[in-house]
């Protein structure tokens, strides 16, 4: 893949795609009637919560191809898109509270989706913590990958909460029924935002897994001359 789309035209491609976003979001897009231009802040809430919740499920993936082949590939990428995906989930609690405080009147209130996002953050802190401080080569990646699989109920929680539920988070605005829909410019924009954050979360993916490799080949290769002397 590195031959034919080689990292350095992903990043560039990435920050352009993150150009465009950003023109559409402040210059494009309409003002929202209600809530007006802080309203704006939603493409970027919205874009990061998806592909957190994405990442979760590409954890899960490789978690149980780990568990299933005990596939080394499978769990670098699982341990790729944890870390991509704790960047991103951070970026949800972070723009979260800075939309709610304008348009709610409080920073956080413990409702079905807002707790389920943080014990979601809860669960991609474990999982990174897990593989940093249990040095046991094979134990760890089996640990993780359960903790992976387990993780995964949360992430279906979160995504479903405001469908099940009533919550002060606003109803979705994908498959969300009668009334949920938005302005054309604004569909365009928060799609365009969110593939800027796609291409940013792959490539950062694709630079962890590189990291794993390189890694594991040293390790490899250390075992290899101490077997030798």
């Amino acid at each position: 893949m590195e031959k034919i789309f080689p990292r350095q035209v992903h990043i560039v491609i990435a920050l352009v795609w993150f150009v465009v976003a950003l023109y559409m979001i402040f210059l494009y897009a309409p003002q929202e009637a209600t809530m007006g231009e802080v309203q704006r802040i939603f493409y970027i809430h919205f874009s990061l919560a998806c592909t957190a919740l994405l990442a979760y499920f590409f954890v899960f993936l490789g978690s149980m191809g780990y568990l299933w082949k005990r596939s080394h590939g499978a769990d670098d990428f699982a341990y790729a898109c944890a870390e991509a995906g704790f960047i991103y989930c951070s970026g949800v609690l972070l723009t979260g509270p800075l939309w709610a405080k304008p348009a709610w009147g409080i920073w956080w209130t413990w409702d079905a989706r807002l707790t389920s996002t943080f014990i979601l953050w809860l669960l991609y802190i474990g999982y990174l913590m897990l593989r940093s401080y249990v040095d046991n080569p094979g134990r760890v990646e089996v640990l993780s990958a359960v903790v992976g699989v387990l993780g995964f109920v949360d992430a279906v929680i979160d995504y479903m909460a405001i469908r099940w539920w009533r919550t002060q988070h606003p109803q979705p605005v994908l498959a969300g029924g009668p009334g949920s829909g938005l302005d054309p410019r604004m569909w365009l924009t928060v799609f365009v935002t969110w593939g800027a954050f796609l291409c940013l979360f792959f490539y950062l993916v694709r630079q962890r897994m590189a990291l794993g490799s390189a890694r594991r080949a040293l390790v490899e290769l250390r075992r290899a001359r101490a077997s030798s002397i």
